[in-house]
């Protein structure tokens, strides 16, 4: 991926320091047109943000804008799309209306978050102060859930991938996984820290038992997990 990436999603798409969207097909990266600072593809679509907050969802090969202002969107969900904007205000938009593109109706979400995400079993999210919330109640036609369940840790980014899985990342760069996550205990039991990692991660995405991370300074690394 040319240039430093700063974001990856497992499918696989990644945008660098640029803004430069790309695409992996086999072993090469290929550049989409358009320009963003996030991506993110799940059951939803493919969806992004660029500089200026403005969403735009990929369709027929060409990003479409769409309503709303968003700094991180995230389409792990089944169905529906969640992401927060500037002021660190929590916003989704349920299924079926997340397949379109025109006139979304974002509902607002109580609290306050720096990034979300969500997978098929629920959305997490963490804070300013880097604490962990997991939103109870999640539903496709109920997006916005029911409360916060506050978890014990200390994540600075988390990702869901579309098996349940979750990751994350701390202020010092380290990787985390939850361990025990299963449909009847979607928040897990543990955080397990992922070893054997020379470089500080900024950023991980999981899927399809692959663990993809971005260091601090700009490489890409695969690990099967």
């Amino acid at each position: 991926l040319p240039n430093k990436p700063t974001f990856i999603n497992i499918l696989l798409f990644g945008v660098n320091d640029a803004g430069n969207i790309y695409t992996l097909y086999g072993d090469n990266w290929v550049q989409l047109p358009g320009a963003l600072k996030h991506v993110t593809i799940g059951p939803a679509g493919v969806w992004g943000v660029n500089n200026n907050n403005n969403i735009y969802k990929l369709v027929g090969g060409s990003w479409q804008q769409t309503t709303g202002l968003l700094k991180q969107i995230d389409a792990g969900g089944d169905l529906f799309i969640a992401g927060v904007n500037m002021n660190d205000d929590i916003f989704s938009v349920s299924a079926p209306a997340a397949l379109t593109v025109n006139q979304l109706p974002w509902v607002n979400i109580a609290g306050k978050l720096k990034y979300y995400s969500c997978g098929p079993l629920g959305c997490w999210g963490v804070n300013s102060a880097d604490d962990i919330y997991f939103r109870t109640e999640v539903t496709p036609d109920h997006s916005e859930g029911s409360n916060w369940q506050h978890i014990p840790g200390k994540l600075s980014m988390i990702e869901v991938g579309t098996d349940g899985s979750v990751y994350g990342v701390n202020s010092a760069g380290q990787i985390y996984r939850r361990d025990g996550i299963a449909k009847t205990n979607p928040v897990g039991t543990t955080w397990t820290q992922v070893v054997n990692f020379i470089c500080k991660a900024k950023h991980v995405s999981h899927d399809q038992g692959l663990l993809w991370v971005i260091s601090d300074d700009g490489r890409i690394m695969k690990c099967q997990i």
